[in-house]
């Protein structure tokens, strides 16, 4: 029988990252991020673990199921999969986003993550046809729109001011 062998230090760390988003734990989440760490994917472009919490501390609060596969975890970066299924508040549609996310870190724990998706594929599901292509050609836009989410939630939750 073989012994099982303890997780390197940073693929523990985005396992604990993904575990905490699975069970919806956005302070766990939080606490995988530098102080000064900056997330970026087609909807945000955060900086701060503050501003990353309240984002996470948001979509925690929604009927999100996540899967994953970590890739790479090494201090060179890091590299995982994962699969966000939720329904899109705005118009009660079901989305299945299929995200590569990109790592950096720094003293053991996240300095960036950069998370790719297809715009135009998500737009499609929570937006519809004309909604999806819109936020697809224009994505200043989809930021907007998610920003002023983000920001309505921040003045709903002082902690994050």
């Amino acid at each position: 029988m073989r012994e099982a062998t303890a997780m390197p230090t940073l693929a523990g760390l985005l396992e604990r990252l993904f575990e905490g988003l699975r069970a919806r734990d956005h302070a766990a989440m939080a606490a995988c991020y530098q102080p000064d760490a900056t997330f970026e994917d087609i909807a945000f472009r955060l900086n701060g673990r503050k501003a990353i919490h309240a984002m996470w501390h948001m979509i925690a609060d929604s009927d999100l199921r996540a899967t994953y596969a970590i890739e790479r975890a090494e201090e060179s970066g890091g590299l995982a999969h994962w699969t966000a299924e939720y329904t899109f508040r705005d118009t009660g549609r079901p989305v299945r986003n299929e995200i590569v996310s990109r790592f950096t870190f720094r003293d053991g724990l996240i300095a960036t993550q950069v998370d790719e998706s297809d715009a135009l594929r998500w737009g499609m599901q929570a937006l519809g046809p004309v909604g999806g292509l819109a936020t697809w050609i224009a994505p200043p836009l989809r930021r907007r729109k998610a920003q002023a989410k983000l920001d309505a939630f921040i003045q709903a939750h002082p902690e994050y001011r």
